[in-house]
């Protein structure tokens, strides 16, 4: 081992031989002794910014992954991580030389080099993509890039400020949260350090400073509290380690800017970890410490009965201690130590054991089932990743199923969450939900310890307004997925209505279109099916008008209608369209007023009343009205504004809103303004089926005393 410049510590193949033999038979150290070889002769002539020869990142980053216990074939991935992506040497090679296994872990880690992105964005998007994609087959991918990550983030130094920032930041945003995930402590703490240290270089030295003038004071109240903890142990007759632990820099950081705390407030908190032997232990000890000092009324958490989702069990608790003084302790196995430090790494070494289907094991699969599903239903790697983000964040809280089986929800979950992660089949369908036996919104906040029971309809169907509240990944991905899907059908459907209702000026239909004559148009477009064209028309991109003119071509006899008279019949308005049809929130038509009907690309028709205050300006674009009309019996809610002067009169909302409800209305929305203290304005979204609906509502308010005008608006 050497010290570079940086004072980064540089370690050599024999430094790492020494420690694989700790825990490896001799002819897989030999293995993995030749593959350095390999790696050193592929990047022969290739140094870092630094100024050293490149493998020695290689061989750092083995270290990193032998300090976990990793087996063979990660060690020699690690040492080869690169090969792929900077040198000649190629999957096909790795794979004769040294395994189907490790190619396919080098492989995972590469970046895609050989294709052109738009942008830099979408490129880091899309390597992120198929890395996360090779960890749902090995989750040994991801593990070999979070050593990659650390060890490039201990050797920042010599690169600019901006790229130290950039990478940092991307480190913070995605490696971070992907090693909380996955219960790697360890990692995920110093990768904390370094990426505070890159951001915000002056913060950090000013905070390490005053960690440092603190730290004195701090030591003697330590010891004695440890002291009493051990003392206090040995007397009721248990074992246990007790260590008193320094909160790190980052988290320090972070409580002061979100909590707006301090520097002393935070570091006055004393953090205390006590390890025993067996789980019944955890909770004797953690009656003794109660009985020790007094514990802070709702600051206990369970996470031995109920652990986090990367597998992280512990008892926590705040007490008060002496002088004062705030105390969290920790209580935990040494097992549950074990993987609290190194998560899923920490069982990877055990994994044909007993230890195989260990709860946090079987967790992070269950996580990088739904990473699988969440790529599946994304759109594009932009898409993906920002999906995978909002995974990432998760705080969760803890709900019951009907069967009494505990799931975790991030914090803010609502109910439609809670529907997708039970199943995407039940998300879909869902149309209530009871909690704690009482019927809720889906749009319900959960909470911990609630019973949650969803409501299914076999023809329900995800709803677009379910986008504004619902927050986990599943759940988004699915309802974007599911509407997509949706949409491209109504396109279809609505676009076919339209061309046939622009055909029929030449007494045709699309069906009667000779075959050929369509696919001369499709190739003219540029599309490969009847359905994409379909859907274009439908989705405001291309005038059902013009292309009915090219179907009908003038050499067969093409007849248009003489200038002044109706071009075709108008579209018929059924209120069962979908998303692709629209009613203007400027004037709210509704059954029964007159209409008309714009064409809007990628939203399909916009329908506006005749008076409207915005047509004027969209007359400019007359190639992008359409007639339309509404069907006799037309049926659904349809929402209005009503604006109501009122009296000043306490009560005056309710007894409004009761003369709604009377006339068999639903009131959306309701704002209030109020006028000269006498007078208050009241601004109404009503649900109603047709005009005279509406009508018969504003006679009925009328006859209210406290009515003085009312208007639709």
């Amino acid at each position: 081992m050497k010290e570079t410049s940086q004072e980064v510590p540089v370690f050599l193949i024999s430094d790492l031989c020494d420690l694989l033999e700790e825990y490896l038979e001799q002819d897989q150290v030999r293995e993995i002794y030749r593959a350095y070889l390999f790696g050193a002769e592929a990047h022969e002539g290739q140094h870092r910014m630094s100024g050293e020869p490149y493998i020695y990142h290689p061989i750092a980053v083995a270290r990193i992954l032998a300090n976990m216990h990793m087996d063979p074939q990660t060690i020699i991935a690690a040492l080869l991580h690169d090969v792929i992506e900077d040198t000649p040497a190629v999957k096909e090679q790795l794979s004769f030389e040294f395994g189907e296994e490790v190619a396919e872990l080098v492989d995972g880690v590469s970046k895609l080099t050989q294709i052109q992105f738009e942008s830099k964005a979408e490129q880091q998007a899309e390597n992120l993509r198929k890395m996360m994609l090779a960890m749902t087959r090995d989750i040994r991918v991801i593990l070999v890039k979070l050593a990659d990550r650390l060890h490039n983030m201990r050797t920042l130094g010599v690169m600019k400020p901006e790229k130290k920032r950039r990478i940092a930041r991307e480190t913070l945003e995605i490696y971070v949260p992907i090693a909380t995930r996955l219960g790697m402590n360890t990692i995920r703490i110093e990768l904390e350090e370094l990426c505070f240290k890159a951001i915000y270089p002056l913060r950090y030295r000013i905070l390490e400073a005053a960690l440092k003038r603190a730290r004195g004071n701090r030591k003697e109240i330590v010891s004695k509290i440890e002291t009493s903890i051990k003392r206090r142990l040995q007397q009721e007759g248990f074992e246990g380690e007790v260590i008193g632990r320094e909160k790190h820099l980052f988290s320090i950081y972070e409580k002061i800017r979100q909590k707006v705390q301090t520097f002393s407030e935070v570091f006055d908190v004393y953090a205390f970890r006590i390890i025993v032997d067996n789980v019944d232990a955890c909770y004797r000890v953690l009656g003794i410490v109660h009985n020790l000092y007094k514990p802070v009324p709702g600051k206990f958490k369970d996470y031995i009965a109920i652990p986090k989702a990367n597998g992280y069990q512990s008892l926590h608790t705040i007490l008060f201690g002496p002088y004062g003084v705030p105390i969290e302790v920790q209580i935990r196995t040494r097992d549950m130590h074990t993987v609290a430090e190194g998560g899923i790494a920490a069982h990877w070494r055990y994994k044909t054991g007993e230890m195989a289907g260990s709860t946090d094991h079987v967790r992070a699969r269950e996580w990088l089932r739904n990473v699988l599903e969440m790529q599946k239903s994304a759109g594009d790697s932009l898409e993906f990743i920002e999906n995978l983000k909002i995974d990432l964040f998760p705080d969760e809280v803890y709900v019951f199923t009907p069967q009494g089986k505990i799931m975790e929800m991030p914090r803010g979950a609502t109910a439609v969450d809670f529907a997708y992660a039970v199943h995407t089949d039940i998300g879909n369908s869902c149309v209530a939900v009871k909690i704690d036996r009482r019927l809720a919104p889906l749009r319900t906040q959960l909470f911990n310890g609630q019973h949650v029971e969803i409501i299914t309809a076999p023809n329900a169907k995800p709803n677009p307004a379910w986008l504004n509240f619902a927050i986990t990944a599943k759940a988004r991905s699915n309802i974007r997925h599911f509407l997509k899907n949706m949409q491209q059908d109504e396109a279809e459907q609505l676009g076919l209505r339209l061309l046939n209702k622009a055909l029929s000026v030449f007494d045709v239909s699309f069906d009667e279109i000779p075959p050929s004559r369509v696919s001369h148009l499709l190739s003219r477009y540029g599309f490969d099916t009847p359905a994409q064209l379909l859907a274009d028309i439908g989705l405001g991109g291309r005038m059902a008008q013009l292309v009915a003119r090219a179907l009908v071509p003038e050499e067969e006899g093409r007849q248009e209608p003489p200038a002044g008279e109706p071009h075709a019949p108008p579209l018929v308005i059924r209120g069962t369209e979908g998303m692709l049809v629209n009613y203007a929130k400027c004037c709210h038509p509704i059954p029964g007023d007159p209409i008309m009907g714009f064409l809007s690309a990628g939203r399909g028709i916009v329908i506006h009343t005749s008076n409207c205050s915005n047509v004027a300006d969209f007359r400019k674009h007359p190639e992008k009205w359409i007639d339309v009309e509404w069907e006799e019996e037309i049926e659904g809610d349809f929402q209005v504004g009503l604006r109501v002067d009122v009296s000043n009169q306490r009560g005056v909302l309710a007894r409004i809103a009761a003369a709604v409800a009377d006339m068999g209305a639903n009131i959306e929305n309701v704002a209030m303004e109020e006028r000269e203290g006498k007078y208050v304005t009241m601004a109404f979204t009503l649900s109603v089926r047709n005009r005279h609906h509406l009508a018969q509502i504003m006679r009925y308010l009328h006859n209210n005393k406290h009515v003085l005008k009312l208007v639709r608006s």
